[in-house]
């Protein structure tokens, strides 16, 4: 089975090493795409293991396994890598994932920021969401974070909610 990551390689050489522990990503790029096959193949463990150790407090592990479940991932584009490299500290990554949920086609555009960790380990830190032109979207207020409450009324945090 080619690996849904999209890099045309078999799963049990590309991603599914570094989903069950046994390698470690080599890449920022490597660890995105194992984040994206994690939410294919449901496992959520990999999706909190990833996050940087400062985010995994806020992490909901039921929002996000849920997500995976109800959702048919039809892919992932990724347009642009900047630094993240073996050598790199840090790196960025600009990718699409298309997926289907509730019957309508959707694609999530994000701009991922990842750091090394003093463990040589590579960690999601945050993303920023990117609107379907391909640019950033742009705020009338200060930018929202993370951990603040969603602008939608839901009563939940913006990462729990909207930027979903």
């Amino acid at each position: 089975m080619l690996c849904p990551c999209g890099t045309d390689v078999e799963y049990n050489s590309c991603c599914e090493p570094i989903i069950n522990g046994s390698k470690r990503a080599k890449t920022a790029e490597a660890l995105m795409r194992s984040r994206y096959t994690a939410y294919v193949v449901k496992n959520i463990d990999h999706i909190k293991n990833t996050l940087a150790p400062h985010e995994r407090d806020d992490f909901d592990y039921q929002a996000s396994k849920k997500w995976a479940e109800e959702s048919e991932w039809l892919g992932l584009e990724v347009h642009e890598s900047e630094k993240g490299g073996p050598q790199d500290r840090s790196g960025t990554v600009d990718f699409t994932a298309t997926y289907k949920e509730d019957g309508e086609v959707r694609k999530h555009r994000e701009h991922s920021f990842f750091k090394r960790g003093n463990d040589g380990h590579w960690y999601f830190v945050e993303g920023e969401i990117l609107n379907r032109e391909n640019t950033t979207v742009v705020h009338d207020q200060p930018k929202l974070g993370r951990n603040d409450p969603c602008l939608c009324g839901s009563g939940k945090k913006y990462k729990k909610c909207c930027a979903l």
